[in-house]
């Protein structure tokens, strides 16, 4: 306890942050698909939802002081633990690259508007978008070479960027049209998104963050910094910039009278806006904000897997993997595609993972781990070699379920896939573990 602290400003400012960029843009923009009143009211249940279970794995880190990834130990085994690791990392690694490549964008449209270099989509717009990535690559590594402590200083810099952005965005938004206009527009019939889709998507987004939560809450002495802050920043966050992606893009399908979901990202809105190079640039700046978080939780769940590897040196691997998994969406030929096939893979491992990791701690050990065992060869998660095979076999159910069921007419239109498979996957795990725990008893 006496080596921590992070303030509530600085747990706050890491949160609102870590929402308050381009991929959060990006997604207020995809949700222009539901017409403003629906993705308003999918954009804060959805998310308020999921970030309840930010504050669940948050207390956890406050209570034991180890990360998340470490904390999975307990649920999942020694061993077993490196399957949430390995999700943790890809998943991280995916959320890296999506800002990479919308600031790679921003990067391509800066040499545009100063070197006049093709951009991204014309013929030899490659290259800026590939020294773009390169470039945001080599601030990564900048910004993450001291670990939290330079995360908390870039975040403590970003949203003051970001809120500057955000008041200037919205000054050239209703210059262009007006909040009735936005309110009023109605979504063209080919490009709607169903109810129960919009669900899942915004869910995919924000349980993304989950898994990273006690990587940062294990450093606050106040429970409620650890838990409501959190929450808060992360909400608001969301809320904030995916607001100001959704006004932004039906502005446009507005004053155009086309609707393309693909033009959704910052860079291009910002670009048809007018806002210049300044806007570039702050774009830029907040894909670091948002980076540095994923770059730390991603090279976390790397240290709980390689216990040897220093923290730095995992974060220098997961900044190159980054990199090249950046580069998929040129091959692909539409980032717009790739994104949401990203997010159909986290909500698919994310869900099963949070929800056996939650319901294992409240309700299996009655929030009390003992973290002395954790790490400790035959100790008390040991399991069966290492392996809670019960955790497995519930993750992989949960998974099997979410492919199952989450393009089904019935889920898509409705509640979605994502927390009716969390709430299946807890439900499972404690029934389960609660019979295996039934027959050691009456074996002892």
């Amino acid at each position: 306890m006496k080596s921590r602290r992070t303030t509530v400003w600085d747990m706050f400012a890491t949160w609102v942050g870590a929402n308050a960029n381009n991929g959060t843009w990006f997604v207020g923009g995809v949700l222009a698909a539901c017409g403003f009143a629906v993705a308003m009211k999918v954009l804060v249940l959805s998310s308020a939802l999921s970030y309840v279970f930010l504050s669940l794995i948050g207390y956890i880190g406050y209570k034991t002081g180890v990360s998340t990834m470490s904390i999975s130990r307990a649920s999942f085994g020694e061993r077993g633990s490196y399957l949430p690791s390995l999700v943790n990392i890809t998943q991280f690694i995916g959320w890296t690259a999506v800002n990479t490549f919308i600031a790679a964008q921003s990067v391509s449209l800066l040499f545009h508007q100063l070197f006049g270099w093709p951009v991204w989509g014309q013929r030899g717009g490659a290259t800026g978008l590939v020294v773009g990535i390169i470039v945001m690559s080599v601030l990564h590594i900048i910004s993450v070479s001291s670990g939290s402590r330079s995360v908390q200083l870039i975040e403590r810099l970003g949203i003051i960027l970001v809120l500057v952005f955000v008041i200037w965005e919205s000054i050239a938004v209703f210059r262009t049209v007006s909040f009735s206009q936005i309110v009023d527009w109605h979504v063209p019939t080919h490009s709607k998104m169903a109810l129960g889709a919009a669900i899942d998507y915004v869910a995919a987004f924000n349980l993304a963050w989950v898994t990273a939560g006690a990587d940062f809450t294990r450093f606050t002495a106040s429970k409620k910094n650890a838990t409501l802050t959190p929450f808060g920043g992360a909400l608001l966050g969301v809320i904030w910039f995916a607001f100001i992606g959704l006004i932004s893009t039906i502005s446009i399908a507005v004053s155009t009278g086309v609707y393309d979901a693909n033009n959704s990202d910052p860079s291009t809105i910002a670009s048809k806006l007018g806002l210049g190079v300044v806007a570039l640039l702050v774009i830029i700046l907040t894909s670091m904000t948002a980076n540095a978080v994923n770059l730390l939780a991603a090279g976390s769940a790397l240290s709980n897997i390689f216990t040897k590897l220093k923290l730095k040196y995992s974060l220098w691997v997961v900044v190159l993997l980054a990199t090249i998994v950046t580069f998929i969406p040129m091959f692909v030929g539409s980032f717009l595609a790739t994104f949401e096939s990203f997010l159909d893979y986290v909500g698919m491992v994310l869900g099963p993972t949070i929800a056996i990791i939650c319901t294992d701690f409240y309700f299996r050990a009655h929030r009390h781990y003992d973290i002395d065992q954790l790490g400790k060869i035959g100790g008390k998660y040991w399991y069966n070699g290492g392996i809670n095979w019960v955790a497995i076999l519930v993750f992989v159910i949960g998974v099997a379920f979410f492919l199952t069921v989450h393009q089904l007419p019935f889920f898509t239109a409705t509640v979605g896939a994502t927390f009716i498979d969390m709430a299946l996957s807890g439900i499972l795990y404690y029934g389960i573990m609660s019979l295996v725990d039934r027959k050691g008893a009456e074996k002892c």
